[in-house]
């Protein structure tokens, strides 16, 4: 399903994004993904490869500030205590940030007290593992491949490395969001031709490997970056998400009757001042706000009015991140010049991790990294009529001021001086190296409105012991380095700027303590979501992108359970027939055999999705799952007939991922999996019992399987259309289990294709568990395929899927049930499973 539809003479979708960076990208796809219909509105223009500005000249027009005809990439804010700088286009803050992909430190997930205590966040590391593995994935997550010729010629990446082991720090070469090689896995190379990801790209462009020019934080113009222009907002549009370029959201307010409407400008002729762009307005069910952390508070901060009771804790815990920029200056080794060249590579290649007290290292303080920065290589730039040539300094000299510019009216802030003499001093030769630091600063800062526009209170004195720190073991590493340390200018008054800006809207356990829950909805209002920076409660430490995307992945899982959720209590039920069975092409039915559908993955099916966790709220947590041969009506032990459906009942879900391969024109699932030619295949499911009882008490325990089939080179990610599950279905013999698995789907060329899947469990030894039940043998037919059907089908493929262990313990963590008795319910299951496992495996009766 695409974009909008027009009702009444309004637009209406299903969701409206936002914004496209980190949250709203993420979100976008997510939602395309399964279906729903999305509209996606970006303020920025989209930047192609190619096309990002180069010239002093360009560079002059690349800011953000419409009222003065300028509708660029750099949107510059300045507060009182701290400037930040923000990225305005399709992709967000991924076409100006430094690609860096660091979790969260498990031990980070608190905000400090005054009295020296800690608040848990309302979500911990375990809650978005999964998400960071999936976001991981999509953005081609990979360290700098310093040992491979030529980036072992990064001099850089070596000295930061020569640093931290003579202080004793901890270093690593941090994953990176940037193509080193053509292919996930392949050889890295300069320059390379980047191979099509399976979805396109939004821009129809083609992309090359990374060049090692320094020009990450100013837009990639090899397309090297793997930002999310190339990454979600591809996938999204791959999917149906109507993306809008140049689309500015003025204004939103609760919509009568249910949903919300938003009031945005199409600024429709950038080159021309035109009068004012009219303001349009679209309605939509559900509205997720993704346009980062200034412009998702200004928006909520101005709208305030339109929405009663919103949390007072609207504007609260802003911080900066702990960003700090400074300077090693003329680096020497015996005297002679050690050449760092800053300008060759990716802006940064390292990582060092300065330990916190959370880490059980007594007076550490609040933890930090430190980064290697760089800049581009500006002698490769062409120039214009100022007639700079190659004047290296000057190009930089014009730059600073053009940027400074924007800092003008700032209180205590004219900077052109005092950064053009640090550039004239030789901060920027081969012999030096700009130092980056982020950490655990005090969230105490607070957005307001001021005048109409957005205002900052924020100070570093509450963050000084952490910013004194940082720059102390930046002094060491110049020592080491036999380079002159420079603070940045802007140091000597207490400011700082920042890039990675976060809170204002944050997310709390209650409404008195947070805007949004766990989940980022807005307390009080159902639909409203917050997905980016400005939902975190406090600093995340490493830079943060990472762990802003795999929150909205988070968000996104939960938003699209509950839509489910929705569509099944408003979708008429059928009355069972005599035996149990839906009715011949009846809700549910995939080809009047009685196949139903559903989705997600189910425990103990081993192949269990990364865990999409729900919060306390949904699920059933500590219920110990017994081991011994306990059943339940309608298992071996003491079988009864189908009862009616009751009213109060009580349903049953959970989500599966299985990966593997498949080889095509093979039909021995054996021999598919490990045939020269082997294609990857994998799926996830959200498996659903709607009438857990009725699941349990019919031989047949049938449920639903909904969600995706990725079929590599067959088309990708495809929906499934309809899809049944079976548990432990007696086959034969009284020693044999079968856990069965149909599902129809669409390929990427319009074929209809069904998966045909088994677990075979077998009586034998214990051991013989996590083998049998994590393994599925696969077959696809070609057509949609009933069970009675198959033996005379075509088979396409045949090969094996896989669940790993560390992905079955995270999909134990997605049981969740709806209705009277969860708890009950839940270990009503869990006595039939393993019960179940017991008659397989258990000791022969003697």
């Amino acid at each position: 399903m695409s974009g909008a539809q027009r009702s009444g003479g309004r637009e209406h979708a299903g969701a409206v994004v936002v914004g496209s960076g980190f949250g709203g990208s993420v979100a976008a796809y997510r939602l395309a993904e399964a279906g729903e219909s999305v509209v996606l509105l970006e303020r920025g223009q989209p930047y192609p490869p190619g096309s990002f500005p180069r010239s002093p000249s360009e560079m002059g027009r690349a800011f953000w500030d419409p009222a003065a005809g300028l509708y660029g990439m750099f949107d510059v804010w300045s507060f009182k205590g701290c400037d930040s700088v923000v990225s305005s286009g399709l992709g967000g803050g991924s076409l100006i940030y430094a690609n860096v992909l660091l979790r969260k430190d498990e031990r980070w997930f608190v905000n400090d007290r005054p009295d020296g205590g800690h608040d848990p966040w309302p979500i911990t590391r375990a809650d978005l593992d999964p998400h960071y593995d999936a976001v991981e994935k999509m953005l081609g997550a990979t360290p700098y491949p310093l040992e491979q010729v030529p980036f072992d010629d990064t001099p850089k990446t070596h000295a930061m490395q020569d640093a931290a082991a003579e202080l004793g720090l901890q270093i690593s070469l941090p994953p990176l969001a940037v193509s080193f090689a053509s292919r996930p896995g392949g050889t890295p190379g300069v320059s390379l031709p980047i191979a099509d990801a399976g979805y396109g790209n939004v821009h129809g462009a083609g992309r090359r490997t990374c060049k090692l020019c320094g020009e990450c934080d100013i837009g990639c113009n090899e397309g090297a970056k793997n930002s999310l222009d190339h990454t979600y907002l591809s996938a999204a549009a791959h999917h149906g998400a109507d993306i809008r370029t140049s689309h500015e959201v003025k204004a939103i307010r609760p919509r009568p009757g249910g949903g919300y409407e938003v009031d945005y400008v199409h600024h429709a002729d950038l080159a021309a001042k035109k009068n004012r762009p009219p303001v349009q307005t679209i309605t939509c069910d559900r509205l997720i706000l993704g346009a980062g952390t200034y412009g998702t508070t200004f928006l909520l901060l101005k709208s305030r009015d339109a929405f009663p009771g919103l949390p007072e804790a609207l504007g609260t815990r802003f911080s900066g991140n702990g960003d700090l920029l400074t300077f090693l200056l003329r680096a020497k080794d015996r005297n002679r010049v050690r050449p760092l060249n800053a300008a060759r590579g990716p802006v940064i290649t390292t990582a060092i991790r300065l330990p916190d007290e959370l880490d059980g290292v007594p007076g550490a303080g609040r933890g930090a990294y430190i980064e290697d920065g760089g800049y581009p290589g500006f002698t490769d730039w062409i120039v214009d009529s100022l007639d700079l040539g190659n004047d290296f300094e000057r190009a930089v000299k014009f730059l600073w001021n053009r940027f400074t510019e924007f800092f003008k009216d700032a209180p205590d802030t004219n900077l052109s001086k005092e950064i053009a003499d640090l550039i004239g001093d030789g901060a920027l030769t081969v012999s030096s190296l700009p130092l980056l630091g982020m950490g655990r600063d005090t969230a105490d800062g607070r957005l307001r409105l001021k005048g109409g526009r957005l205002a900052a209170d924020w100070t570093a004195e509450t963050s000084e012991a952490l910013f004194n720190r940082v720059r102390k073991t930046m002094q060491g590493i110049a020592d080491v380095l036999g380079a002159d340390y420079a603070d940045n200018p802007m140091w000597f008054r207490k400011r700082i700027v920042t890039v990675h800006p976060l809170g204002g809207a944050p997310m709390g356990a209650h409404q008195g303590e947070g805007v949004c829950d766990a989940f980022g909805e807005v307390f009080g209002f159902p639909g409203l979501y917050i997905a980016d920076g400005a939902a975190m409660p406090g600093p995340v430490g490493p830079n943060p992108s990472l762990t802003i995307a795999a929150q909205a992945d988070r968000m996104a899982t939960r938003l699209l359970e509950d839509a489910s959720a929705r569509r099944r209590a408003d979708r008429p039920e059928t009355a069972p027939s005599a035996t149990g069975a839906e009715p011949a092409g009846g809700a549910g039915s995939l080809d009047g055999a009685g196949n139903g559908s559903a989705r997600g993955p189910f425990p103990g099916a081993a192949g269990a999705a990364p865990a999409q966790e729900t919060g306390p709220s949904r699920e059933v947590r500590g219920v110990a799952l017994p081991r011994g041969a306990g059943t339940v009506p309608g298992s071996r032990g003491g079988a009864r007939g189908p009862s009616p459906v009751a009213a109060g009942r009580t349903s049953l879900s959970f989500t599966e991922e299985m990966k593997g391969f498949v080889t095509y024109g093979e039909d021995d699932p054996r021999i598919g999996e490990l045939a020269d030619g082997r294609r990857p295949l994998s799926f996830r499911l959200t498996i659903t019992a709607e009438d857990t009882e009725r699941f349990l008490a019919e031989p047949g325990h049938e449920a639903k399987a909904e969600g995706w089939i990725d079929a590599g080179g067959h088309g990708g990610r495809c929906p499934v259309e309809r899809g049944t599950f079976n548990l432990f279905v007696a086959d034969g013999a009284d020693d044999r289990r079968l856990m069965r698995y149909r599902l129809f789907y669409t390929d990427g060329e319009d074929r209809r294709r069904t998966l045909s899947g088994h677990k075979d469990v077998l009586h034998g030894p214990p051991t013989r568990i996590w083998p049998d039940t994590s393994t599925l043998y696969v077959r696809l037919l070609d057509g949609h395929v009933g069970a009675e059907a198959e033996d005379g089908a075509d088979v396409v493929a045949a090969g094996v899927l896989h669940i790993r262990l560390t992905d079955f313990a995270r999909q134990l963590t997605t049981f969740r049930t709806s209705g009277p008795d969860g708890a009950g319910t839940l270990l009503d299951f869990g006595r039939f499973f393993a019960g179940e496992l017991w008659e397989v495996y258990g000791p022969d009766p003697v």
